[in-house]
């Protein structure tokens, strides 16, 4: 189960995470990132509640900031050691920015 809960302020969306981002959330995250991100320059995933990620929802990530390669910035805070374990084992961490 995942819950998504956004913030939005002009351009700046912070995208806050709780539960398990997996196979099966990974496509609620992906939906709800394609709805929010026209004109976003600013972009913050907090993941503070967030107990686990897979690979599913590791791509997600990745094609969240690439879009905000070209359109501004993202960053993400609030990690877990369980999941900035898995950021660092597939590299993640140097490809994030992680606060």
């Amino acid at each position: 189960m995942l819950n998504i809960t956004k913030t939005a302020d002009g351009g700046a969306l912070t995208i806050a995470l709780e539960g398990r981002l997996d196979t099966t959330t990974a496509p609620d995250l992906e939906n709800v990132w394609k709805e929010s991100s026209e004109g976003v320059t600013d972009l913050t995933c907090d993941l503070g509640s967030l107990a686990y990620i897979s690979s599913a929802g590791l791509r997600v990530l990745l094609s969240m900031q690439k879009v905000m390669n070209k359109q501004g910035k993202m960053r993400v805070i609030n990690v877990s050691e369980d999941v900035m374990e898995v950021f660092e084992v597939t590299g993640f961490s140097d490809i994030l920015t992680i606060e």
